[in-house]
C-alpha cells in the first residue's frame, strides 16, 4: 500500500493533517442514518446535512460505498413534509400551545427512505430531497434538486435535476454493475486501481468482461 499505509474506513480524516474532509461511516451516530466504508464529505461535519430527520417519521438515509460528497450538500428527509390532503398545511402539532395531535402517517406525504448508492458523486451544494433513489456511479451536479429516482450511471444537473446522459454505453454499464468493484476487498480494490482509472473504455469493458468469463 502507499507509504506502508492501507485505507482504513474506520478513521475519521482520510488526508493526514487535513480536516475538511472526513470518511462519514465514522461519523455517524445516528441509527436511522447507514452509510457504507470510504464514502467522504467535504466537511467536518456530515449529520448537519441531513435535514428533517426525526425518529418518528422512521424514513432512513441509506448511502454505499465510495461515494463522494461536496461541501454544501443537503439531505432533506421526509420531516420536511407538510400534511397536503386537508385546508392548511400548517403544522400545529409541532408548535407549542397548539391542541393539536400529529396527523396519522397515512395523511402525510411520505416517501419512504432516500438511498444513495455506491461510488455516487454528488456536487457542491445539491439538495437530495425525500425518498430519492440514486443508483450506483451516478453524478450530481452542483447546486442541483433531486427530487426524482436517477438511474445508475447517469449524470443529472438542474433544479429539477434532469437527465444530461448516461455516463457509458449499456454494455459497460452492465459490467461494471455485475462486477461491483466497490464490493471487493482493499487489496483487490488496490490492484484494481489502473483498471478503474482507465480512461480506454474499449480495454476497461474487455478487461471487466475476461474477469467476470465473458470473454
Amino acid at each position: 500500500m502507499k507509504n506502508g499505509k492501507t485505507p482504513d474506513p474506520n478513521t475519521l480524516y482520510p488526508i493526514e493533517g487535513y480536516e475538511n474532509e472526513i470518511y462519514v461511516k465514522p461519523a455517524v451516530t445516528r441509527g436511522n442514518i447507514i452509510v457504507g466504508d470510504f464514502t467522504y464529505i467535504a466537511d467536518k461535519d456530515f449529520e448537519s446535512h441531513v435535514t428533517h430527520h426525526y425518529d418518528f417519521i422512521g424514513d432512513r438515509l441509506i448511502i454505499g460505498r465510495f461515494c463522494q460528497i461536496a461541501a454544501g450538500v443537503e439531505f432533506v428527509m421526509n420531516g420536511a413534509n407538510h400534511q397536503m390532503n386537508a385546508v392548511t398545511t400548517f403544522p400545529f402539532y409541532t408548535l407549542e400551545g397548539w391542541n393539536a395531535e400529529p396527523p396519522e402517517h397515512s395523511d402525510l406525504p411520505l416517501k419512504g427512505d432516500t438511498i444513495i448508492g455506491n461510488d455516487v458523486w454528488i456536487g457542491q451544494n445539491a439538495t437530495i430531497l425525500p425518498g430519492v433513489h440514486i443508483g450506483d456511479g451516478a453524478i450530481i451536479g452542483a447546486c442541483s434538486v433531486v427530487g426524482s429516482d436517477v438511474p445508475p450511471y447517469t449524470i443529472v444537473a438542474g433544479d429539477p435535476a434532469r437527465e444530461l446522459r448516461r455516463r457509458f454505453d449499456d454494455e459497460l454499464t452492465a459490467l461494471l454493475l455485475e462486477f461491483r468493484w466497490w464490493d471487493r476487498s482493499i487489496e483487490e480494490i488496490d490492484r484494481l486501481i489502473p483498471i478503474l482509472t482507465d480512461s480506454d473504455l474499449g480495454r476497461v469493458k474487455e478487461q471487466l468482461g475476461r474477469m467476470l468469463g465473458k470473454g
